[in-house]
């Protein structure tokens, strides 16, 4: 068996930044094992699979898929960057003719709409909710140390626990923190927290006129780093949208590739998110 495989940037439009995915158009569902042995091959963040509802579907007509996501070691329940290239690959590659693409996945119905030269993501939101820092000093202590913080969210539902540097921190404290993923995961044994976004205020007077800053770490999903993450701004959004009082956000994620994300937040509990993607590598996995 051949499968078809295309290797993606996304959130940035320059190869080797932003997030890297893969993506692997189907003509039906593999078994469980083969999506994670592939997954695992792919040793990205994470692996999209693209499944046509009804064989006779078309990947250039077709306007409604199956989209599942999965990183080296489990399947997820959301994640934009992977999304964002499986659009791109259905309407660069296979010249897909609507105008908005739906995916049905764990996480309900999202949809990508061509902008410009990137595409919008339709996601849901996920409120967090302010947590005692008490209670999570642990694995805080693992990922920052003794640096000043302003805030502790978790978003439940997503399990994404935010932790909000202070303002007297500079934008290259945040870039320059070295975390051990072991530790960190170690700190957190609870089973509350399966990711954790650390994030900061951002510089909207100087260009590009960042309104926040963030980097997401996700070793309980074998993620050491994630470069650049939609799923973590589902959360980010809803909390800097209240504290800047901005429904419209330009936000960049600090990780060493780097990348760009603009957020609407929306009044019907959803959010766009938009970014651009390169392609880096077409190919085929051979079984």
């Amino acid at each position: 068996m051949e499968i078809e495989l295309y290797q993606l940037d996304a959130f940035t439009n320059l190869p080797f930044r932003g997030n890297p995915a893969a993506v692997c158009p189907l003509m039906h569902e593999l078994s469980e094992d083969l999506y994670q042995k592939i997954a695992a091959e792919m040793n990205l963040p994470e692996t999209a699979f693209l499944i046509k509802h009804n064989p006779s579907d078309d990947f250039t007509t077709g306007s409604r898929f199956r989209l599942r996501w999965f990183t080296p070691t489990n399947e997820v329940n959301l994640c934009g960057h992977a999304t964002l290239a499986t659009a791109a690959v259905l309407f660069q590659y296979k010249n897909n003719v609507n105008p908005v693409l739906v995916f049905d996945t764990r996480s309900g119905e999202v949809a990508v709409t061509p902008q410009g030269d990137g595409y919008v993501l339709d996601f849901p939101l996920n409120p967090p909710t302010e947590q005692d820092p008490n209670e999570f000093r642990e694995i805080i202590k693992a990922a920052v140390g003794d640096l000043p913080i302003q805030d502790v969210y978790l978003s439940a539902n997503t399990k994404k626990l935010m932790v909000r540097l202070a303002d007297s921190c500079d934008r290259s404290v945040l870039t320059s923190l070295k975390i051990d993923p072991i530790l960190l995961q170690s700190s957190e044994k609870t089973g509350k927290v399966k990711g954790l976004i650390l994030t900061m205020k951002g510089s909207p007077d100087s260009q590009p006129g960042y309104d926040f800053y963030s980097r997401y770490f996700a070793p309980w999903n074998g993620i050491t780093e994630d470069p650049v993450t939609g799923s973590a701004h589902t959360v980010l959004a809803c909390y800097w949208t209240k504290k800047l009082g901005k429904k419209k956000m330009l936000a960049y994620q600090c990780s060493s590739r780097g990348g760009e994300l603009e957020l609407e937040v929306r009044d019907d509990g959803r959010i766009n998110i938009a970014g651009r993607v390169v392609t880096v590598l077409q190919g085929t996995i051979m079984l």
